[in-house]
């Protein structure tokens, strides 16, 4: 008998992400059912005008590829995509000076970096990563990879559709039973669509200091915040200044600088999730040597990538801030109203309160019976789930919200995240799509 090689216990455990589960369910179809995939943050709106000319002039005189050439870049990123993204930080009317930039294989590769670098392994010295949970699957999925671990503190989604913080006391009794070595926090929420204040900011800021925490800060969605405390830009009322730890001074928190790292990405303000571009910025030298270090075994990113977002690098603030209230309007309508008919097709449904990002969080705790599950309902809506739309056979492709909560929580069995990037026309579809399905399972 010919033994067969085996797999890893790391790969025999994994499952595919939460919001990538669907559609990779959906896919193995053979019928022509349609779907509406509001399951995956990917944007579906056009790139930055002066990328997209970027791109098309590819294979022109001026760009460096017109040769077909494409070679290695360093690998810190090239010096024109690290001033884009220092630059976009300006444009928020943050200061920059002292900011270390590192270009990589877009937020996720950047995510892996910061938690290999402030976070220690299981046995002796452990030292986790604390999350505020729900939290972006990727940080809980990267830590496993890593073998680091991920510790928490559970927010839950009250009956007026806020995830809100709880108790600065509560979550210092994480921090000193756990002991972590850094704290995570995304102040434009995914998957919640919460917004933090600056205020907030600074509270969990004082707590990183006071127990000698890194502070992370997640923001690929800087300048998508649409409800919520934002703190006046001054002399410039129809501006609001967003929340961020780059927002975060020695003045109101001493001892916070040195300690600063944000996850910076091309997906999401910029729509150019293919691209996989993103960064990492901190203010702390030795981090960023060490970043950059452990980052020569991916050589380097995405060259054509970061020729395409490096055209950020010279645009100006005021082009820059009407781009950014450009997607905010865009972004306030599409959400508002996808929330606003979610609620009148399932009255009894708490939907998240659309303050910031691209997401919403629908419960149907008080629609469901005890026993329902919402990981079966998202598999048969992929799977075998559809319902009559017109003249189509539709389905609907959502992320399930247990995966956003690594401590294993049962708060998400009856939560759905939906990401609100589809076509204005898809869009409008969601709600009904997502009423006529539920009745079909419930039967």
């Amino acid at each position: 008998m010919i033994m067969k090689p085996k797999l890893s216990d790391h790969f025999l455990g994994k499952s595919p992400s939460a919001i990538r589960l669907a559609q990779i369910e959906f896919g193995k179809r053979t019928d022509r059912v349609e779907a509406v995939n509001v399951a995956i943050g990917n944007v579906s709106l056009p790139m930055h005008p002066v990328m997209q000319n970027r791109m098309r002039l590819l294979s022109l005189s001026e760009s460096p590829f017109r040769e077909g050439v494409v070679r290695y870049t360093v690998s810190v990123g090239t010096e024109e995509a690290n001033r884009a993204v220092l630059n976009i930080i300006g444009s928020s009317r943050f200061e920059t000076d002292g900011l270390f930039s590192q270009i990589t294989d877009g937020g996720s590769s950047a995510m892996e970096l910061v938690i290999l670098g402030v976070c220690g392994p299981a046995g002796s010295g452990e030292r986790p990563l604390l999350v505020f949970e729900p939290v972006y699957t990727n940080y809980i999925e990267m830590a496993q990879r890593v073998g680091r671990r991920v510790v928490s503190v559970v927010r839950r989604l009250d009956g007026a559709g806020r995830f809100r913080l709880p108790e600065v006391s509560k979550i210092e009794t994480v921090i000193e039973k756990e002991k972590p070595g850094a704290m995570l926090v995304i102040p434009y929420d995914n998957p919640s669509g919460a917004y933090y204040s600056q205020e907030e900011l600074n509270t969990l800021a004082r707590l990183c200091v006071k127990h000698n925490l890194w502070l992370v800060g997640d923001e690929a969605y800087r300048e998508l915040h649409y409800e919520g405390d934002r703190e006046k830009v001054k002399g410039e009322s129809s501006r609001n200044k967003p929340a961020s730890v780059w927002g975060i001074g020695e003045s109101k928190v001493p001892g916070i600088t040195g300690r600063r790292i944000s996850v910076e990405s091309a997906s999401k303000v910029w729509n150019a999730c293919g691209l996989r571009i993103g960064a990492l910025v901190t203010d702390n030298k030795k981090f960023h040597e060490q970043a950059v270090a452990e980052y020569t075994t991916n050589l380097c990113p995405n060259a054509i990538g970061q020729y395409i977002f490096g055209a950020l690098a010279d645009e100006g603030t005021d082009e820059l801030q009407e781009w950014y209230e450009q997607q905010r309007e865009y972004y306030r309508a599409l959400m508002t109203e996808t929330a606003e008919e979610i609620r009148q097709a399932l009255p009894k449904a708490v939907v998240s309160s659309p303050d910031a990002a691209i997401y919403l969080v629908v419960d149907v705790k008080d629609v469901v019976d005890k026993n329902f599950e919402m990981g079966k309902f998202v598999l048969w809506c992929a799977r075998e789930g559809k319902v009559k739309m017109g003249e189509k056979w539709m389905t609907l492709l959502v992320a399930p919200m247990r995966g956003f909560y690594g401590s294993g929580s049962d708060v998400g069995r009856t939560q759905m995240r939906i990401a609100c990037v589809e076509s204005s026309e898809k869009m409008e579809l969601v709600a009904e799509l997502l009423g006529k399905l539920l009745r079909e399972y419930l039967g």
